[in-house]
């Protein structure tokens, strides 16, 4: 259940829970860590400024003091730390935070570059001499490498922490090394092992650069304290108390058994060998502590959860029982705000259980009904016992008679906390006989109203109720049939295939409403049979079936549909023989064999935008157009015919290819909204050679005697009339290839490889190959051709008579100026 309004709840992140103010305490730690970082490299940069060995050095007894570079970078990365660590922070303090650690970052990689190449870069002094070199040995000015690579951390890290879409530990990962870096250099000072100050002959790092980073890494590893490892660490939850208990546990023990070991060696109390044994057994002794530890708090978390668990079931329970609960179910708290409710409580209402739960009586149900629970509730809880009461209530659906169950929900020292009710509508109850002769009336009503005879029959086909309109129909009163098996209204040849259909739908589980008009005939009482429509339905009323036959005479829909069929048919050989004679036969030319294939759209009464034409130029110049008008029906085929005839007397003219597609398109500019794809192909089998030019039509095909099928390549234009309508004045390529004595030619439009779904280039390659399969190596004569064509259609087109786009196919065959 959702917390109600003003309740104190925990934030959440990746699933663990947090306290607000816990989070606010680990950001102003975070803060003040930052602060503190500052505060010593800013006391080491001011003694650099004033040139104090006190400052340089800030913690007494200290050779190494911290460098420039160092403390500049320090107090940069606090900088950005600081900003970081604010909820808030405006994105100008966003930017200097970035820029500051981008800086610190660039200090110490140039620095790490400086140890890895062998090369000054002259860094180290840039902004004062160094004249602490003599009580250390290294390069004047040049931090540690341990520092180096502890400042490119911490700058790497800041600058993933300032940016929220980084994940959290990205940032916090870098963090806990650049921690790592000095308290390896604390445990050194601590244990007095030099080795851990500085690395072979390089600069060693100051001991307040070691406190300095640590309190750096302690603020960058808090910025962001509900996520990532921090997350882990500050949850709420047990995970979060679990982990600070061990984190706590593996800084402060270790530490304290190794300087115990020490002092008891340097006290000669023990030497190095029993030293080390007391170390690991120390070690035993905490971490077994910590595992038992740790197994306790795990079985508080397996009981808990599996308190939980059962209690979640508990409450699924009861939450499926309220909702198949036919009465209204609701619970609410003390001040009447809705806790749960069941289903029949949301459809009740008309409202989802989200806009319920959490709100006030007021807020859901009308204000006179919100008034009257209200009481009821108070009244309830001052006797202090569970009340039962009828009320009547308007609800948008009208007034309502329930029975209503108010009882308090205590706690387990018997106060009660909420209030749980059980409302039931007993309106139906009341007026039930009321109810049932009103029905009867309504029904009697209804089915005498029907336009369409009504017979109702038992489960055996014996009629037991039939309205006034079967006379009108069968000729028969409506009482002479009460009685009678309802096969006997059907002709008597057609009873057994009709009683059939009848045994059929009563053996269905669980039948449903259906219409049947095929092959249905009745009989009237002078035996004249008429067809019918019978819509079938069934009834379960208690324990008997009931089928519900509304028959209907369709002798005037059977005429008429005969007279469509019969117009569509007379349309479809009118739209036929236009087709035919606006495409007109190509001729058949002796030298240039050739087959095609024509389907028009079925959407389409035969007719369509698609042409070809084959135009005999000379004695070994031939002429091939195939074009595609944008759209269906008469006006493609229109304007389709007045095309045919342009680019025919263009082409008569001796136009070449481009020539005569810009003609065309100046025609089809005239045009109003008419696009059209075309292409023109003059074939010369003297010269062995094509030239064509194409207006945004599909490519060409053609299959060389000696080689695979292939497309032909030319400039693809814009489509006729794009030109016009847009003023680009594009101008019209045309191309010449080869045409070796025996090649074929494919020409075809869109409807033959464009598919809802699928690639037409792809379906391009397929008619590439199975021209390829069906004409390599055979003749190109007209019957081979025709063949070809044939399976060119069945293989792209499997269902002809769906198809819903026009399809034109030409296949040329070419042989050589003698062939």
């Amino acid at each position: 259940m959702p917390e109600l309004p003003g309740a104190r709840r925990a934030q959440r992140a990746d699933g663990l829970p947090f306290r607000p103010a816990v989070l606010a305490t680990a950001r102003a730690t975070a803060r003040v860590t930052a602060l503190g970082a500052a505060l010593v490299a800013l006391v080491s940069l001011i003694g650099w400024f004033s040139d104090t060995d006190e400052l340089k050095s800030v913690l007494p007894g200290t050779e190494v003091s911290m460098k420039v570079n160092t403390a500049v970078a320090l107090v940069l990365l606090a900088f950005s730390v600081w900003v970081i660590a604010h909820e808030r922070a405006r994105p100008r303090a966003v930017t200097a935070s970035r820029a500051a650690s981008a800086l610190a970052t660039l200090i110490g990689a140039l620095t790490l570059l400086e140890y890895v190449a062998g090369v000054n870069l002259g860094i180290d002094e840039l902004l004062f001499d160094d004249d602490t070199a003599g009580t250390q040995t290294g390069t004047p000015g040049r931090m540690g490498p341990n520092t180096a690579v502890a400042l490119t951390l911490g700058g790497a890290g800041a600058l993933c922490a300032s940016a929220p879409r980084i994940p959290a530990w990205v940032a916090q990962i870098p963090a806990l090394a650049v921690g790592a870096l000095g308290m390896l250099r604390l445990y050194g000072a601590a244990y007095e092992v030099p080795q851990l100050e500085r690395f072979g002959a390089y600069t060693g790092m100051a001991l307040h650069t070691a406190i300095a980073l640590v309190l750096l890494a302690t603020a960058l590893f808090l910025s962001r304290p509900d996520e990532g490892p921090a997350g882990l660490l500050m949850n709420s939850g047990t995970t979060g108390a679990l982990g600070r208990w061990l984190m706590a546990t593996v800084v402060v023990v270790p530490p304290l058994l190794g300087w115990a070991v020490l002092a008891g060696e340097d006290a000669e109390v023990f030497g190095p060998r029993l030293g080390t044994a007391l170390l690991v057994a120390g070690h035993v002794a905490v971490f077994t502590a910590v595992i038992f530890t740790t197994l306790a708090v795990g079985r508080r978390v397996e009981v808990a959860h599996a308190r939980l668990a059962w209690q979640v079931r508990q409450n699924e329970l009861l939450q499926a029982f309220m909702d198949h609960t036919p009465a209204v179910v609701f619970i609410k708290d003390l001040d009447g705000r809705y806790l749960a409710v069941n289903t029949t409580f949301e459809q009740s209402l008309g409202l989802t259980r989200d806009q319920v739960l959490g709100r006030l009586d007021k807020d859901v149900v009308p204000s006179d009904m919100a008034r009257k629970a209200r009481a009821s509730d108070r009244a309830m809880l001052a006797e202090g016992r569970p009340v039962q009461r009828e009320e009547v209530f308007t609800l948008p659906v009208g007034t309502r008679e329930f029975l209503s169950s108010l009882f308090p929900i205590n706690d387990a020292s018997g106060r009660p906390y909420a209030v749980g009710g059980v409302v039931t509508d007993i309106t139906e109850r009341v007026a039930a006989q009321r109810e049932v002769e009103r029905s009867h009336r309504l029904f009697t009503a209804l089915l005498e109203s029907a336009p369409d005879a009504t017979l109702i029959t038992d489960g055996d086909g014996v009629v037991v109720m039939a309205n006034t309109q079967v006379r009108h129909l069968f000729g028969c009163p409506p009482g002479d049939l009460v009685g009678t098996e309802v096969i006997g209204l059907v002709p008597p040849a057609r009873r057994r295939r009709h009683g059939a259909l009848l045994g059929a739908y009563l053996r269905q589980r669980d039948p449903q409403p259906m219409v049947l008009d095929r092959e249905l005939y009745g009989m009237r009482r002078d035996g004249s049979e008429f067809p019918v429509e019978v819509s079938v339905s069934s009834l379960q009323p208690e324990e008997q079936t009931l089928v519900v036959l509304t028959v209907r005479d369709i002798t005037e829909r059977r005429r008429l549909e005969a007279e469509r069929a019969e117009r569509y048919e007379q349309q479809r050989h009118i739209a036929y023989t236009l087709q035919h004679s606006l495409m007109g036969e190509p001729p058949r030319l002796p030298h240039l064999p050739s087959a095609y294939r024509y389907l028009a759209s079925v959407q389409d009464p035969g007719v369509g935008g698609d042409w070809f034409d084959v135009i005999p130029l000379d004695r070994y110049r031939t002429g091939v157009v195939v074009g595609d008008v944008m759209g269906r029906g008469l006006e493609a085929a229109a304007v389709m015919g007045q095309l045919r005839a342009a680019s025919h007397a263009l082409a008569r003219t001796g136009a070449r290819p481009g020539a005569l597609m810009t003609g065309l398109d100046a025609f089809v500019a005239d045009l109003a909204d008419q696009l059209v794809t075309c292409v023109y192909l003059v074939i010369d089998q003297q010269a062995d050679r094509v030239t064509l030019c194409s207006a945004g039509h599909l490519p060409v095909i053609a299959l060389p005697p000696d080689g695979h099928a292939r497309r032909l390549g030319a400039p693809v234009g814009v489509p006729l009339g794009v030109n016009g309508s847009s003023g680009t004045g594009l101008l019209f390529e045309e191309v010449t290839h080869p045409l070796p004595p025996g090649s074929t030619l494919v020409l075809y439009t869109d409807g033959l490889v464009e598919r809802p779904g699928t690639d037409i280039e792809a379906q391009i390659d397929v008619l590439v190959h199975t021209v390829d399969l069906e004409l390599k190596d055979a003749p190109a004569d007209p019957e081979t051709l025709d063949r070809a064509a044939a399976r060119l259609v069945r293989t792209l087109i499997p269902d002809t008579a769906a198809h819903d786009d026009d399809v034109t196919l030409l296949l040329l065959g070419v042989p050589g100026p003698e062939g």
